[in-house]
């Protein structure tokens, strides 16, 4: 029997910071937590929260069918510009209609995600 496909979003309750480099891209105590079917759980934020003047828009699109389909940003920080490491949601479907209009960051790509000051 195969398990069914679920995905919550919860707030995550404490503050979440993301940094790259030692700079500063986003602090919040207004994140969410998306935990999806066989994924790690990851966090959006509001924009309000996140450096978006670090943020380039990029081409990239992607489809997931469990949530929509996502742009892409890039990241310019010293000097460097990170390809595609942000993505959201501009118009989620419905399941997936709590992280509509936040980004969520590619911690694996070697960004720091701070979580509650650890």
């Amino acid at each position: 029997m195969t398990q069914a496909h679920e995905i919550t979003i919860t707030p995550a309750g404490t503050r979440v910071e993301v940094s790259l480099n030692g700079e500063r891209l986003a602090s919040s105590d207004r994140a969410v937590v998306l935990a999806e079917t066989g994924l790690r759980p990851r966090y959006y934020f509001p924009r309000e929260d996140v450096r978006m003047d670090l943020l380039t828009p990029t081409k990239t699109h992607t489809t997931c069918p469990f949530k929509g389909e996502a742009s892409y940003w890039s990241v310019n920080t010293g000097g460097h510009v990170h390809e595609d490491l942000v993505w959201g949601y501009e118009t989620p479907i419905p399941q997936a209609e709590g992280i509509a209009g936040l980004v969520c960051f590619y911690d694996e790509k070697g960004l720091d995600v701070t979580v509650d000051g650890q």
